[in-house]
This record gives structure tokens, C-alpha cells and sequence, in this order.
């Protein structure tokens, strides 16, 4: 089977539904609802988170906000994933969760629990025991948690289809700050859904996670702070596109040495072979 079959039959599924794309997007911060209406539009995400602080009660006078979201979502494809953002206990984000279930009708969740006000870093404990909870009533529960394996193990093992490691802190732009951790991460659980959720600043570290074998990437304040959000959205869906294809494309292995790709007219044949005996 030729590269491009396997990538056109690359489908992402989580809990038994598949979901359109590999970048999901975010729908706050941006200047303007037409302005974030273009940038889905140019980044054609999977999911759309969207706070049910925010959305609260669909008010006419969210200049649009809400509206603009429906309307994409009608005709996109695109699925609507709510979360819990400014949650700090279990109970709260319990409530928070019930409420954006009866709000949106859907019972999808990001799973928010704050544990640091700095540094906006997931409250473990209390997370866990949220998505315990939640799990139990139903929801399809995607955790935005650290890189810690531990954790994502026990969320898993709770029930959640997929865990959702940060990079970085949220809105910091700083990238994937620990690799090893989610290279292990990664190596560790090799056959869980996992997304990198936060952090993210740059198209070039989207791409990286989707190399290091990634599931999907989630990020709002690079798009809709950029000072063109929807090219910026355009960038980042063609380097999560071009992350996933490298990843099943197999990179070479690094090496200490350098390797001729072609062989050098006049030496010895012995010069022509690389540090692990293969010909350069």
C-alpha cells in the first residue's frame, strides 16, 4: 500500500467516533467572531472547544460569539467539546460539566481542574476524581492533565478515551518544555489517544509533537492572538497535516556521524561505508 493510501485512511477515533481532524481549535481571545469564524474555517478542526462560562445561556448579547460557533458547527463537521476552564475542585467541575451538558447537548467534556493559579498546572487529585465521576455518568471525558505517566495512566484506567498532556503552560506559547517526559510518555502507552493540550506557540511545535507520534494538537491563543489569526490558522493546519504524515512515514534514525548519500569518486571502497557498515 503506497504512503498516501495509509494516510488517507489515517482516521482518528476516540470513544467509537471518529473525528474529522488532527489540529482542534479554540473560540476565545480572537478580535472579532467573523475574524474567529474565518480562522475555523481556514483551520477546519476536529473539535471546537467553547466555555460554558462563556456561553452561558446563548445571550444575544455575546456580540454573535455563540452564534458564529453554531453556524460553523452545522455545516463543517467540526464536534463541540466544552470544558471546565476555571474549575478548581472536583464538585465544581462536576457541576460545571452537567451544565454544559444540558447547555450544548453533548456529552463531551475537556475536563479542567486548576490546581495552580501561576501556572494554571491540572490539580491531579481532584481530576482524577472528576473524571472518575464523570466517566460514570456518561461523559466522554478527554482530561487536560501533565505529562505525568502515572496520572495519565490512572485516567485512563478511570474510563477517559484519551488523556491531554500539556506542553507548555496554557497561553505561554513556550512549546513541548519537558520532551523526554512525553517522548516517554508516548513510548509508554503506545496504543492511547493522547493530545497535547496548551503551550503551544508556533506551527513548528505542533508539528514536532505530531513527529513524536501524537495524536492530535489543541490550542487557541496561538491562532487568535497572531496578527493574522487566519493565516496563522492555515500554517498550523498544514504543519499538524504535515507532523502526522512524517510520523507514519517513518524518520530516519539520527547519527553521530556524517553519511555521504553519494559516494566519493577515488576513495576506497572501505571510505564509502558509513559508521554502521551500510554503503553511504
Amino acid at each position: 500500500m503506497m504512503m498516501s493510501d495509509v494516510y488517507r485512511n489515517d482516521a482518528l477515533v476516540i470513544a467509537g467516533e471518529r473525528i474529522p481532524s488532527r489540529l482542534w481549535l479554540g473560540t476565545s481571545l480572537y478580535p472579532s467572531p467573523e475574524i474567529m469564524r474565518q480562522s475555523l474555517q481556514a483551520a477546519w478542526p476536529g473539535f471546537v472547544t467553547a466555555s460554558a462560562r462563556r456561553q452561558t445561556a446563548r445571550q444575544s448579547q455575546d456580540n454573535g460569539h455563540w452564534e458564529f460557533i453554531e453556524d460553523w458547527l452545522h455545516k463543517s463537521g467540526s464536534l463541540l467539546l466544552p470544558n471546565t476552564a476555571g474549575c478548581h475542585s472536583a464538585r465544581e467541575a462536576i457541576l460545571m460539566a452537567n451544565m454544559t451538558r444540558e447547555l450544548f447537548d453533548t456529552s463531551w467534556i475537556k475536563l479542567e481542574v486548576i490546581g495552580d493559579d501561576y501556572s494554571l498546572q491540572p490539580h491531579p487529585f481532584e481530576l482524577l476524581e472528576a473524571a472518575r465521576e464523570l466517566v460514570s455518568q456518561g461523559f466522554k471525558v478527554l482530561p487536560y492533565c501533565t505529562e505525568d505517566l502515572v496520572l495519565c495512566e490512572k485516567l485512563l484506567e478511570a474510563g477517559c478515551p484519551a488523556v491531554m498532556p500539556w506542553g507548555a503552560p496554557i497561553g505561554t506559547g513556550r512549546g513541548l518544555q519537558n520532551i523526554q517526559g512525553l517522548k516517554t510518555l508516548r513510548q509508554r502507552l503506545p496504543q492511547a489517544v493522547m493530545v497535547i493540550d496548551a503551550g503551544i506557540g508556533r506551527p513548528s511545535q505542533a508539528m514536532q509533537a505530531m513527529e513524536m507520534g501524537f495524536d492530535a494538537v489543541l490550542l487557541n491563543t496561538a491562532v487568535a492572538k497572531a496578527d493574522d489569526p487566519v493565516a496563522m490558522a492555515t500554517a498550523f493546519s498544514s504543519a499538524v497535516n504535515a507532523g502526522r504524515l512524517a510520523w507514519l512515514a517513518g524518520m530516519m534514525a539520527e547519527r553521530e556521524q556524517a553519511s555521504p548519500s553519494t559516494p566519493v569518486p577515488g576513495l576506497p571502497f572501505w571510505h564509502q561505508f558509513d559508521a554502521s557498515g551500510e554503503t553511504a
